[in-house]
């Protein structure tokens, strides 16, 4: 081997480090948008959801979960999320927190 043969060698090893590197560095990157773009979740809809699926809501629980059934069987359907208030023990803090995870249809 003669020495213009180990250093085309090294060139290529150092170009094929340098795409490795960046290659790692862009999926480092990309992989907290694709993952948020992979863990999207539908509003859960107060009008038609069950006591159970209610109850996984940030700060409903059972209780809650149960009373909001309730009011929507006793009242009709919430028109606006704010509606929710109705509910014992949901107030404006309760709603605020939960805008991005509720929706009406």
């Amino acid at each position: 081997m003669n020495d213009n043969s180990s250093t085309l060698s090294a060139s290529k090893r150092s170009r094929l480090w340098t795409i490795a590197l960046l290659a790692l560095t862009w999926m480092l990157l990309a992989q907290p948008v694709m993952a948020e773009e992979q863990l999207s979740i539908e509003p859960i809809n107060i009008n038609e959801a069950s006591v159970e699926l209610l109850a996984e809501l940030p700060g409903i629980g059972p209780g809650k979960a149960q009373a909001i059934v309730e009011d929507r069987q006793a009242n009709g359907p919430f028109t606006t999320i704010e509606d929710l208030t109705r509910v014992k023990g949901i107030g404006d803090a309760t709603v605020a927190r939960l805008k991005d995870e509720i929706s009406l249809r």
